[in-house]
């Protein structure tokens, strides 16, 4: 009995497949198959029952896991306090969304690596609705997205903020004065994509002024810039993220009477047995918001 088939059994267990365990633990179904056979062998013991494709605890399964549970948490916990830095290693699933792709990111990446050159960080930029998805089914470890994950031993911490400022390109000649609601209703406004906080919020703003209102929607920030950039448009985006453009003069800042509120960004993750290094990856994080200066 060793701590890979204490996980491997544990994976499989929260998972409730052999090939969704095999597919999280980077391994083949043949040998993750093999490393059940043998514990089961070892503890002359059924600890699954097979059910088609998915698999269930028996009692004896179940009363395993408590076991197992704690020895991966006092397996990690070792490491954390013992062991070198090169000592631990493993792949981290990090679910991030683009505006965290734009700003620190870079930043949090090189501490990770400074802290832990061992481990490898496998990056997955997508929109918050499936971040969330994501981090609930066990497909990443850390998700850093807007809103929370609303699931049973699910842990949400609040990570930065970013304000929102209206822009768009000087060939449109927005005026100088603030716009009203229904003056903002008159333009076609690229945001973020549809079930997004900002898109519900701009469409709850511009909706009850005219119904009419094109918004285009786009779940890639690069896009939704380069339209704004083009005269496609108006766009309420983070400063952090158009500095560039700004500075520039390929977008100007205008002003709205209403503001429409921030974005929030938390960090999700699972609390699970085993999962240190996954906290400890959440905790660089935090300290590399506060590095690099960003609104919490």
């Amino acid at each position: 009995m060793n701590i890979r088939t204490l996980e491997t059994f544990v994976w499989i267990a929260r998972l409730g497949s052999f090939r969704a365990a095999a597919k999280r633990l980077y391994a083949s179904q043949p040998s993750v198959s093999a490393r059940i056979a043998g514990l089961e062998d070892q503890l002359g013991v059924e600890l699954f029952d097979r059910i088609g494709r998915h698999v269930k605890l028996t009692a004896k399964g179940r009363e395993l896991l408590v076991y197992a549970e704690k020895m991966l948490n006092l397996h990690s916990e070792m490491l954390q306090v013992v062991a070198t830095p090169t000592a631990i290693h493993g792949t981290i699933r990090l679910g991030v969304s683009e505006t965290i792709a734009h700003t620190w990111l870079p930043q949090m990446i090189e501490r990770v690596s400074e802290a832990y050159p061992a481990i490898n960080l496998e990056l997955d930029v997508d929109i918050s609705v499936n971040l969330a998805d994501k981090v609930a089914n066990h497909d990443i470890d850390i998700a850093f997205l807007m809103g929370k994950v609303n699931q049973p031993g699910m842990i949400n911490r609040r990570l930065c903020r970013y304000s929102l400022v209206w822009v768009a390109s000087p060939r449109l000649a927005i005026p100088d004065t603030p716009l009203s609601p229904a003056d903002l209703a008159k333009w076609p406004i690229i945001t973020y994509p549809r079930k997004s906080e900002p898109y519900t919020n701009i469409r709850s703003l511009v909706d009850p002024m005219n119904h009419s209102t094109q918004i285009h929607s786009s779940s890639s920030l690069s896009t939704i810039i380069r339209m704004t950039v083009d005269g496609i448009g108006i766009s309420a985006l983070p400063r952090e993220i158009i500095q560039q453009e700004l500075a520039s003069g390929r977008l100007k800042q205008f002003d709205v009477e209403v503001s429409i509120p921030d974005l929030v960004f938390n960090a999700a993750y699972g609390a699970a047995p085993g999962g240190n290094v996954v906290h400890a990856v959440a905790e660089l994080s935090f300290h590399t918001v506060s590095e690099c200066n960003v609104d919490t």
